[in-house]
């Protein structure tokens, strides 16, 4: 029987109870990491778990709203007194709730955004990076709208700012931790049919978009769960500080 590539190790994953999160977390652990999960809601989180424990694999759950920097210093001292260290951390919450134009973008609008798609990966990275391992790996979840506007549809300009922020800060951290062999990555998908997308954009607006894509492809979570598992790998050691499109080549770059 085939050693599964992930086997043993502890991989942190914020964000993971729905959408692209609860795709990766299906994926890391079908390859024998063990998932500690983070998300506001702990019911959608304890259906992961199940879901994962179902299958045959480990997971546990931490209700956290990662925009609190209290919050995530109490489930992140608990992560290490459970789990003693960490090989992996993911981190995929952010979103914004509707599009607002930009005469009527309040600066209570603009710092909600920034927290939660920006100040939420600074604030877990620097609680997770005391207890990882070296050679560990972290990605984080971008956005096409962090290259710019996206030309077929609607953009959100304090969203599309934040991306931004993160995939220069992926940069930072990978020449800072690189000496401890921790790569440092950030999937960036376009519009992908997760319920929220869904709920904001409506399911025939999804599909005009995947028109308008070269593959004519409605992006679905796996295709970004895939990029994710590929920099988790072993055999993405040697790659670092890039950003990945999962766009079905909307926008190339």
């Amino acid at each position: 029987m085939t050693e599964k590539k992930l086997q043993g190790q502890v991989a942190v994953i914020t964000g993971g109870s729905q959408g692209i999160g609860r795709s990766v977390a299906l994926k890391l652990a079908h390859e024998g990491a063990h998932i500690c999960l983070l998300a506001r809601n702990e019911d959608t989180l304890n259906h992961v778990v199940a879901e994962i424990s179902n299958l045959g694999g480990s997971a546990c759950a931490y209700p956290v709203d990662a925009s609190s920097n209290e919050q995530l210093t109490f489930t992140f001292e608990k992560i290490k007194e459970e789990h003693k260290s960490v090989d992996i951390f993911i981190h995929l919450v952010g979103g914004f709730k509707k599009i607002i134009p930009f005469e009527e973008i309040t600066e209570q609008e603009w710092h909600d955004v920034f927290q939660l798609n920006l100040t939420s990966a600074f604030l877990s990275t620097q609680k997770v990076l005391p207890i990882m391992n070296d050679r560990g790996r972290i990605v984080y979840m971008g956005s096409i709208a962090g290259s710019g506007p996206n030309p077929y549809t609607k953009s959100y300009l304090p969203y599309g700012v934040a991306k931004a922020g993160l995939v220069v800060m992926v940069k930072h951290l990978a020449k800072e931790f690189g000496h401890r062999g921790i790569t440092v990555n950030c999937v960036s998908p376009g519009t992908t049919a997760t319920e929220r997308v869904v709920a904001i954009r409506g399911e025939q607006g999804i599909r005009d978009l995947a028109q308008s894509n070269p593959l004519k492809h409605i992006l679905q979570p796996e295709d970004s769960a895939a990029a994710v598992m590929f920099l988790v790998l072993p055999e993405a050691a040697g790659i670092t500080g890039i950003n990945i499109n999962v766009n079905a080549g909307s926008v190339m770059n």
